[in-house]
């Protein structure tokens, strides 16, 4: 099975639906990768907008800096459980979990280009130790408030910049949270629907 079939066959394997970028947004579309639970329940899972990001720092600065795309992760919103396997607990998934997400999901993309190859490891532990701790306080100065369009709908997102980029955070009405990262596009003007048809992506 081709790399891109398995990544077509985890998004159809989820059992809530995924959202994107509104059709507003025109430019090329893909599908990235779903993350899942022991027992293979489908989790969470990432759509990429826009150019392919690179590392920035391999990808040389002036190329990165050019680089524009937005990545929008969907997590299914759960309450404590247990785990498949009844041998633990499962914590609920909110909207913070979509902020780590996100927030991961950009630093994945990052790290700065002084930076010696044998340190980038304690680097991605330290910011990723960062975003974390960011994500779990979203009422925290670190975050402004922004309301964007769900599905035609305003509606409230938590919203921080960095150096690297930006990341965001929100509520759908569709039984799943939202973040998203990006780069090189202005979060300001992005809109999010729920994807009717993998076909747009593949």
């Amino acid at each position: 099975m081709s790399a891109a079939q398995r990544a077509v066959d985890g998004f159809l394997r989820a059992s809530f639906p995924w959202y994107g970028l509104d059709e507003a947004f025109t430019g090329p579309r893909r599908l990235m990768q779903v993350g899942t639970a022991a027992d293979g329940t489908v989790q969470h899972g990432a759509m990429g907008h826009g150019d392919e990001p690179s590392i920035r720092s391999e990808a040389g600065g002036a190329g990165a800096e050019k680089e524009r795309f937005a990545v929008v992760v969907t997590v299914a919103a759960s309450p404590v459980r247990r785990s498949g396997d009844g041998t633990g607990v499962l914590d609920a998934t909110t909207v913070s979990s979509a902020a780590w997400l996100a927030g991961s999901g950009l630093l994945a993309h990052t790290w700065p280009a002084q930076l010696d190859h044998s340190l980038r490891d304690d680097w991605l532990e330290q910011q990723t130790e960062t975003a974390f701790e960011l994500a779990d306080d979203l009422a925290g100065p670190a975050w402004s408030m922004l309301s964007l369009p769900v599905d035609g709908v305003p509606t409230p997102f938590h919203y921080r910049e960095s150096e690297f980029g930006w990341v965001l955070a929100g509520p759908t009405g569709g039984g799943v949270h939202v973040g998203a990262y990006g780069r090189g596009m202005s979060a300001y003007g992005l809109g999010f629907s729920a994807v009717q048809d993998l076909g747009a992506y593949v």
